[in-house]
């Protein structure tokens, strides 16, 4: 159970697009933290988002989240924010230098290399978008090689302990199939992916193909 509930008990409002990782994850959090929301779901293309929806996500992306009025964007300041203010137990966002940088190093590969390997290549096949393919291909096996000889040496990306790094990467390397990259050659990223749905709460985002 966690600690503290939004203020006055009310649902933290939380605008997503269903098929994006990047919500997915947003949401994983909330779950995970078991903290009331409400969805509002987006169109792709913005036409039915709110007049000041631009404020706070001025590229118009998703998610978005409204906790009684504090308003943010970008899903890892989202995941952030959410354990900061609402930690349930778990040292999701570790205080020692070492293990808070070595998050934020993850956190910078889920919105970098993670972004635009495995997330584009599901984005290039879900959304029938033509891309350099074979580039992006080689881009996220060299990634998920690396994470996975990374798993080979713990339990969960910083170590033994799950961290908001584990929630950021998980979901474009969980559909990472989506964009017809295969996890089989991958077994250390498969026990991984298997120790955070087995998590109390989980909830998995809903395969597009």
């Amino acid at each position: 159970m966690n600690s503290h509930f939004p203020e006055s008990n009310n649902p933290i409002k939380f605008y997503r697009f269903e098929a994006s990782g990047h919500c997915h994850r947003v949401q994983l959090m909330l779950s995970l933290l078991d903290l009331p929301y409400e969805i509002i779901e987006l169109n792709r293309d913005g036409s039915n988002r709110p007049d000041d929806y631009l404020e706070t996500s001025p590229f118009g992306q998703v998610p978005v989240i409204d906790d009684n009025g504090f308003k943010l964007g970008d899903s890892n300041a989202i995941l952030v924010y959410l354990v900061k203010k609402y930690n349930d137990g778990y040292a999701w966002l570790p205080e020692s230098a070492e293990l808070a940088a070595r998050t934020q190093r993850w956190l910078s590969i889920a919105a970098g290399e993670l972004a635009s390997g495995p997330a584009v290549a599901r984005f290039s096949k879900v959304f029938n978008v033509e891309i350099d393919f074979a580039t992006v291909e080689k881009k996220t096996v060299s990634l998920l090689g690396m994470i996975d000889n990374t798993l080979s040496q713990h339990d969960f990306l910083t170590g033994n302990e799950i961290t908001i790094a584990d929630i950021a990467c998980y979901t474009y390397v969980a559909h990472a199939p989506e964009g017809d990259i295969s996890l089989d050659p991958y077994p250390n990223i498969k026990a991984w992916l298997s120790k955070i749905e087995a998590l109390p709460r989980f909830v998995a985002m809903k395969k597009s193909r």
